[in-house]
C-alpha cells in the first residue's frame, strides 16, 4: 500500500454526496439513462496513470572514466520523445529501461522512439561512468498521478473528468497513456486563491486494489475518460440531467457543482461570455463566482475544481476547466457537447 500526500494540480478530494435537487425530478437509475441524460459530478477522484512508453524530458551530461564531461544524447532525443525500446529489447516502463542501460556492455546504443506519434530510430554512444557501467544522461517519467473531480457518467457507465487533459509538469506536453485508474481520495486543506496567485487543494490518496473505482482509458485536450466500476458508491442518488447544447447556453446565472467542505453542493456562478469560435478546445465559456460561500472557502475558482459540472437551465452545459490567474473569481469552461465527443460509442 502507498499513501502519498500532495498539492492538487489538476483536480478534487473525497467527499459525501448530498444532492441539493435543482427541480423536482424522479430518481433514475443508470440503467435508464438514454444517450441524452447525464449523471453529474462534482465528486474529486484519485488519478494514477502510466504513459505509453517512457517520457524523454531532458538531457544531462556524465562525466566518464577520464574525468570529462559527455552530453550522450543531447541533441539525438528531444523533450517530449517517448522511449519504446533499446537495441533490441523493448521498453514500456522505466523500471525496465534502467534494467536495459544496466545491461549495456557496449558504448553503442539504438534506441527507439514515438516522436509525435511517428517511430524513430536514433543511435548514441553511451558513456561509461565507471568500470563496465554505462550512462545515457536522458531524463526520464513513466507515470502521473493527482486529483481531479469527475464531470459526468453516461448509461455505458462511461465518465468524462477534469475538462482538459493532464499535462506534464516539465515538459508541458499532454501525456501519452497506456493505461490508468481511478481512486477513492480525501481532501486534507484547501489553500484561498488570490488575483495573481491560484489557490488549490491538498489531498490523500491510498494507492491499493481495494480503493480502485473504474479505469482510465483517455486522456486528451477535452479532459480524462474511462469506465468506473463501483458506480453505486461514487455516484449514489444522484438525479440524471440532460446534456446542454452550445446553442442553448445564454449568458447570465449558472450553478457550478463542487466539493470543497467534505460535500458535494452547487453554488451559483454567473457565465460572462460564450465563445463558439471553438479555438480552444477547452475554453468556449468564461464564468465568474458570485456564490459568497464559496467566495469565502475558496476566494473563487481553485486548482482542483476542474472537471466540476456546469448546470444552466436543469442542463449539464460544461465543466470548469482554468482560472485566470490575475482574477481568481473568473475562469473558463468547456461545452459538454467536448466531452461527449470522447465516450460516444
Amino acid at each position: 500500500m502507498i499513501l502519498l500526500l500532495f498539492t492538487v494540480l489538476v483536480g478534487g478530494g473525497a467527499c459525501i454526496v448530498k444532492y441539493q435537487t435543482i427541480s423536482q425530478k424522479r430518481e433514475v437509475s443508470t440503467e435508464e439513462i438514454s444517450e441524452e441524460y447525464l449523471i453529474p459530478g462534482g465528486m474529486p477522484i484519485g488519478i494514477y496513470m502510466e504513459t505509453n512508453g517512457v517520457m524523454v524530458l531532458g538531457t544531462d551530461a556524465i562525466e566518464g572514466t577520464d574525468g570529462d564531461k559527455y552530453k550522450p544524447a543531447d541533441h539525438i532525443v528531444r523533450q517530449g520523445d517517448y522511449i519504446t525500446g533499446i537495441n533490441d529489447e523493448v521498453i514500456t516502463n522505466k523500471k525496465e529501461l534502467i534494467a536495459a542501460v544496466k545491461k549495456l556492455d557496449d558504448e553503442n546504443v539504438v534506441l527507439h522512439l514515438r516522436r509525435k506519434d511517428q517511430p524513430v530510430d536514433v543511435r548514441l554512444k553511451a558513456v561509461e561512468s565507471s568500470e563496465e557501467e554505462y550512462r545515457l544522461g536522458i531524463w526520464v517519467r513513466d507515470n502521473a498521478q493527482g486529483l481531479g473531480t469527475v464531470t459526468f457518467l453516461n448509461g455505458n457507465s462511461q465518465f468524462g473528468a477534469l475538462g482538459h487533459g493532464i499535462h506534464d509538469v516539465d515538459t508541458n506536453e499532454l501525456l501519452e497513456i497506456a493505461k490508468g485508474s481511478l481512486y477513492e481520495t480525501s481532501i486534507s486543506a484547501i489553500q484561498k486563491g488570490e488575483d495573481g496567485s491560484p489557490g488549490g487543494m491538498e489531498g490523500v490518496i491510498v494507492y491499493n486494489r481495494y480503493n480502485i473505482l473504474g479505469e482510465i482509458t483517455e486522456n486528451t485536450d477535452a479532459g480524462i475518460f474511462g469506465t468506473v466500476d463501483r458506480i453505486h458508491e461514487l455516484f449514489a442518488d444522484q438525479t440524471p440531467l440532460k446534456a446542454g447544447r452550445k446553442a442553448e447556453i445564454q449568458r447570465g446565472p449558472a450553478k457550478i457543482r463542487c466539493c470543497v467542505d467534505g460535500v458535494v453542493r452547487e453554488y451559483d456562478v454567473n457565465i460572462l461570455k460564450v465563445d463558439l469560435s471553438e479555438r480552444e478546445v477547452n475554453k468556449g465559456i468564461v464564468l465568474e463566482v458570485t456564490d459568497k460561500e464559496l467566495l469565502e472557502k475558496t476566494g473563487g475558482i481553485i486548482q482542483g475544481m476542474s472537471g466540476s459540472p456546469i448546470i444552466q437551465n436543469d442542463k449539464i452545459i460544461g465543466a470548469v476547466t482554468h482560472v485566470f490567474v490575475q482574477d481568481a473569481k473568473k475562469g473558463y469552461g468547456i461545452f459538454i457537447e467536448n466531452m461527449l465527443e470522447h465516450v460516444k460509442s
